[in-house]
């Protein structure tokens, strides 16, 4: 039971951490200010790359996956493919940052990240 509690809060901290990227990198290149939006945008990434990573991941798997994300990121927020990846960068760059950050704070123990790695 241990371990499935472990997993369970693992994925609730990728979330939130995954879905502050995703409102930063839309803060910066939409203005958009609304961090329930970016929690349901990485919720619905999350669902969507999982689905795709299983149906064709097999084929070209992370590269796959990357675009579904994209493609939600550019579903959920104006202003075309170039903001979609424009937020994804980002939001990447965030996470990396932000997890490391907790790493080195003692918070968290390995690598969380709740948005596509490259």
């Amino acid at each position: 039971m241990l371990s499935l509690t472990g997993s369970v809060v693992g994925f609730i901290v990728n979330l939130l951490i995954g879905a502050l990227g995703i409102y930063i990198g839309a803060r910066v290149v939409t203005g958009t200010d609304d961090y329930g939006y970016a929690l349901i945008t990485a919720i619905v990434g999350t669902v969507i790359g999982g689905i795709v990573a299983v149906l064709v991941g097999w084929l070209f798997g992370w590269l796959i996956v990357l675009v579904a994300w994209i493609w939600v990121i550019n579903w959920r927020y104006p202003g075309g493919w170039g903001n979609a990846i424009g937020i994804g960068l980002i939001a990447w760059l965030s996470v990396v940052v932000i997890t490391y950050a907790l790493v080195f704070l003692g918070v968290l123990t390995s690598t969380a990240l709740g948005i596509p790695a490259i």
